[in-house]
C-alpha cells in the first residue's frame, strides 16, 4: 500500500480474501450440492458478511431511513393442519411490531424516493419471538447472498464523490439478470407506494411449516392492505421528496394517532412437502413467485397496528429483526438467501447496537428466557451465581434433542460453489415477461418504459447502456425496443456542444 492507505493495482489483482489468499469465488457461497445448505466452514462468505454487517455504523445497513408502530396480530382461520405455531393456531392474538422503510437510502433520505420497501414484523408469541423479515415485493434481486453485499453497494454512493449513480445501479443489474423481476417490481408502480399504509407486505422467502403430527409444508407470506394499493406518479414522489422528505413516517404515526389503524390480511401459499423436489422452478429461488393458479392463497389472519411508539429510537430505531428468529412450528428453507440472512442480520445488530441487543425492552421476548450467552458490552439481564456452563450439576436446564429435527430436510451431495440446478422454467426473465405483459396494463407499461429511460438517461454510459437494452428486451421485447428508442431519440436530439460559430 502507499502512503494514503490505496491499494495498488486493483484493477490486474485477482479477486482475493483479506489475508491475501485467493477467493475461491465471489459469486456462489459453498453448498451441499447445488440445491443444498450452506455450510459453516464457507471462510469467505462469513468473513464477506461479517465485514459488510460493520461497514457502516451506526445506522443500519441497509434499511436505514424508516418507521413503524406496534400492534397485533389475530388469527382467524384454522391453519392448524399447515402447522403448530401457537401464534397461528385459531382465536390466537399475538402482540406485534412493524417496521417499514427503504432498502437504499440514509437515514435522512427522503421516504419517496424509488425503492423497495422493507416489510419487517415482530410477534411476541407464547413461544418466543417471531420475526418475518420481508418487503413490499414477493421476490428479490439476487438469490445468492454472496452477492448481497456488492448488490448493496451498488446502490449506495460512489467511492470518489460520494454520490448515488445510475451507471453503477445498471452495471449490477445488467450483470446479474436474475435481477430482472425485482427490478421489474421497481420501475413499476411499487416502487412508489403512496404510504406504507397503502402497500401489500411478503416474507418473499420460502419457509417451512411443520404440524403436531410432523408433517412438513413449504409456505410463502402475503400481507395484502386493507386500505388498497395507492401510489404516486414519478412527478409527486419528487415534489414529496422535497416538501416533506419524512412524509411516510408521519403519514403512519399521524393516521394512528387519529384512531385510523390501518390493517393487512394475512394469508399463505401452502406447498406440500415433496412437490417441491419436482415443481417446475426453484421454490427456493427468491427471485421467483409461486403461481397462484398452483398454490392459490389461504388466509390466515388479519395485522392491525394500533399503537405508535412513545420514543422513537427506543422502540424502532433499536428494534432488532432477523428471519433466523423463529418458533416451534416454523422453519427456515434451503432458500440460500435466507439461510445467509439468519446469520447476517442478528450479527448486524451486535455491531450496530451492541452485544446484548436482545435484553432492550423493543426486543425482549414476552415469556422467560434461560439463554447459555453471558456478559459483553451492556450486559443488563443476568443469572445470578447459576452455572454457566451446560451439562452442569447446579440444577439449571440445558437443550439436549438429538435426532432428526422437526423443521429441517435432507441434503446430500460435493460441496460445490455453483449456481441451483436449473428447473424447466428456471430463466431470469419469463417471470417479469409475465409481469408485464399480463399483470401491467397500457398505462403502466408506458410509465414503465417513462421511468427506466429516464434512469438511462441519468449517466448511464457504454457497455452498460446496450446491456441495459439487451436486458428489457429480454423481459419483454416491445417494452425493450421502446425504452431504447426513447433514450436514442433523446441522445440524437441533444445539441452538441462547442460547434457553434466562433
Amino acid at each position: 500500500m502507499s502512503d494514503t492507505g490505496k491499494i495498488k493495482d486493483v484493477a490486474n489483482t485477482p479477486s482475493t480474501m483479506s489475508t491475501g489468499a485467493p477467493a475461491v469465488s465471489d459469486r456462489n457461497s459453498l453448498t451441499i450440492g447445488a440445491d443444498g445448505p450452506i455450510v459453516l466452514h464457507d471462510v469467505h462468505f462469513l468473513e464477506q458478511m461479517a465485514h459488510f454487517n460493520r461497514e457502516k455504523t451506526p445506522e443500519r445497513q441497509p434499511h436505514a431511513k424508516g418507521s413503524g408502530a406496534f400492534g397485533v396480530f389475530e388469527t382467524t382461520e384454522d391453519v392448524s393442519a399447515y402447522t403448530k405455531a401457537a401464534l397461528f393456531q385459531p382465536g390466537a392474538s399475538s402482540e406485534m411490531l412493524a417496521r417499514f422503510s427503504t432498502v437504499a437510502g440514509e437515514q435522512g433520505s427522503p421516504d419517496t424516493w424509488r425503492d423497495v420497501r422493507g416489510f419487517s414484523l415482530k410477534f411476541y408469541t407464547s413461544e418466543g419471538n417471531y420475526d418475518l423479515v420481508g418487503n413490499n415485493t414477493p421476490v428479490f434481486f439476487v438469490r445468492d447472498p454472496m452477492k448481497f453485499p456488492h448488490f448493496i453497494r451498488s446502490q449506495k454512493r460512489l467511492p470518489a464523490s460520494g454520490l448515488r449513480d445510475n451507471h453503477m445501479q445498471w452495471d449490477f443489474w445488467t450483470n446479474n439478470p436474475e435481477s430482472a423481476h425485482q427490478v421489474t417490481y421497481l420501475m413499476g408502480e411499487r416502487g412508489l407506494p403512496r404510504t406504507w399504509r397503502h402497500m401489500n407486505g411478503y416474507g418473499s422467502h420460502t419457509y417451512m411449516w411443520v404440524n403436531a403430527g410432523g408433517d412438513k409444508f413449504w409456505v410463502k407470506y402475503h400481507f395484502h392492505t386493507e386500505q388498497g394499493m395507492e401510489f404516486f406518479s414519478n412527478q409527486e414522489a419528487a415534489k414529496m421528496a422535497g416538501d416533506d422528505a419524512d412524509f411516510h413516517r408521519r403519514d403512519l404515526f399521524d393516521a394512528i394517532a387519529r384512531g385510523e389503524h390501518p390493517s393487512w390480511i394475512m394469508s399463505v401459499q401452502v406447498m406440500p412437502y415433496e412437490e417441491a423436489k419436482t415443481y417446475r422452478i426453484n421454490p427456493f429461488d427468491l427471485t421467483k413467485t409461486w403461481p397462484h393458479e398452483d398454490y392459490p392463497l389461504i388466509r390466515v389472519g388479519k395485522m392491525t397496528l394500533n399503537r405508535n411508539p412513545e420514543n422513537f429510537f427506543a422502540q424502532i430505531e433499536q428494534a432488532a429483526f432477523s428471519p433466523g428468529n423463529t418458533v416451534p412450528g416454523i422453519g427456515l428453507s434451503p432458500d440460500r438467501m435466507l439461510l445467509g440472512r439468519a446469520f447476517a442480520y442478528n450479527d448486524a445488530q451486535r455491531n450496530r447496537i451492541g452485544t446484548n441487543f436482545h435484553q432492550l425492552p423493543v426486543n425482549q421476548p414476552k415469556v422467560p428466557v434461560n439463554t447459555y450467552m453471558f456478559d459483553g458490552q451492556m450486559a443488563y439481564h443476568h443469572s445470578g451465581d447459576a452455572p454457566v456452563y451446560a451439562t452442569n450439576s447446579g440444577g439449571r436446564p440445558w437443550a439436549d434433542e438429538t435426532g432428526a429435527v422437526a423443521d429441517g430436510w435432507e441434503a446430500d451431495g460435493t460441496m460445490v460453489r455453483t449456481a441451483y440446478t436449473l428447473r424447466s422454467e428456471d430463466d431470469d426473465f419469463s417471470q417479469p415477461g409475465k409481469l408485464v405483459r399480463k399483470v401491467f396494463n397500457d398505462d403502466q407499461r408506458a410509465a414503465l418504459v417513462e421511468t427506466v429511460a429516464g434512469a438511462l438517461l441519468g449517466g448511464v454510459r457504454e457497455p452498460v447502456l446496450s446491456r441495459a437494452f439487451d436486458y428489457w428486451k429480454s423481459v419483454d421485447a416491445d417494452v425493450g425496443a421502446r425504452i431504447e428508442a426513447k433514450v436514442r431519440n433523446h441522445a440524437a436530439a441533444k445539441p452538441v456542444q462547442g460547434m457553434g460559430e466562433g
